[in-house]
């Protein structure tokens, strides 16, 4: 089994991949600086096999003695959050995370060159896909559309071409792995986070599950979505997502490739809204909600090619919505009686 170095480890995705590294055996050293959720208790914090660094991953003295004697890098670590995110933090999120990026390349290279490193893989996002005019988006087309209008976007573009030019100048190789919208358990409220009114409903900047399973939960009536409610989304599991990305770390078919990783599914804001709320309130009870104005980069679909995935690495994502409803709503009302969300 391989070692391997992850950043943004005590992240949202990041709790799911260490525990899938762990599954499967490997070795794991994370880095993060705690400054999303501050110091949060995981399941794997006493396995023997996992090495847990406080630490800022623009600090590429820290990466590059930590990349020394590992076998592969999962570029994880970012700035992210929900839409509301993109804009309170649009300036910091690109200047931010091109800095994590440019070091983590720089430790990367000399890694490579110097060490035992063998693969970076670069966790990307489908708001690359942000400026689509057509679906689904196949792997490659982001660089035939207009690039993202968000900072955020732009610069999860950016970090696939790092990865190229990484492996064009210094031949570091590299696979690219694009997640859409992840639901799970583990989130809970950030540090940075600022509460925006919904409706009579505060919340933090969060994402679209979350965010209607607490307004639901507490009472709120008719429901408030932002726009028109037809936005289509996939949302995939989280745990399916860590499954996809070690998957692709481990297989050689993935050098120097790209892939989305997501559901097949497609599902929009308003069924979604409609399914949380039945799964809340009952079955019988009429499903109401108001279209509140929608943030600038609402994007009005984002619907992946998933076979790239499936062909080449054999994976596909599972876990149906409802499973995921059935696991996320209980952690939710506990969090929001535990004041943690």
């Amino acid at each position: 089994m391989s070692k391997v170095l992850i950043t943004g480890s005590q992240g949202f995705i990041g709790g799911y991949i260490v525990e899938e590294l762990l599954r499967r055996g490997h070795t794991v050293v994370g880095v993060d600086n705690l400054s999303k959720y501050g110091r949060v208790a995981k399941s794997y914090d006493g396995n023997p096999a996992y090495t847990f660094v406080e630490g800022d991953a623009r600090d590429v003295d820290l990466l590059s003695s930590l990349l020394a004697s590992c076998d592969h890098f999962i570029a994880g670590a970012a700035m992210i959050g929900g839409i509301s995110y993109f804009h309170t933090y649009a300036y910091d999120l690109l200047a931010t995370n091109e800095r994590i990026m440019a070091a983590s390349c720089d430790a990367a290279i000399a890694a490579h060159r110097d060490g035992t490193l063998q693969k970076t893989t670069y966790i990307s996002s489908s708001m690359v896909f942000e400026s689509a005019t057509s679906w689904p988006s196949v792997e490659g087309s982001e660089r035939q559309i207009p690039p993202p209008l968000s900072s955020y976007g732009f610069q999860k573009l950016a970090v696939e071409y790092y990865a190229r030019a990484a492996w064009d100048q210094y031949q570091l190789p590299y696979t690219i792995l694009r997640p859409f919208n992840c639901v799970g358990i583990g989130e809970g409220r950030a540090l940075g986070d600022v509460e925006i009114l919904s409706g009579n409903v505060k919340l933090a900047m969060s994402h679209v599950v979350p965010d209607l399973v607490q307004k639901v939960l507490k009472g709120q009536d008719p429901l408030h979505i932002l726009g028109s409610g037809e936005q289509t989304r996939h949302y995939t599991y989280g745990g399916d997502l860590a499954r996809g990305i070690v998957t692709a770390m481990e297989s050689r078919a993935a050098l120097n490739e790209d892939f989305n990783l997501s559901t097949a599914q497609s599902t929009t804001v308003r069924e979604l809204a409609e399914k949380i709320w039945h799964r809340i309130r009952g079955a019988d009870e009429p499903f109401r909600y108001v279209s509140d104005t929608p943030f600038e980069h609402d994007v009005q679909r984002r619907i992946p090619d998933t076979a790239k995935a499936a062909t080449v690495l054999g994976f596909t994502a599972t876990t149906s919505l409802d499973d995921m409803l059935e696991e996320v709503v209980p952690w939710i009302e506990s969090a929001i009686t535990q004041g943690v969300i």
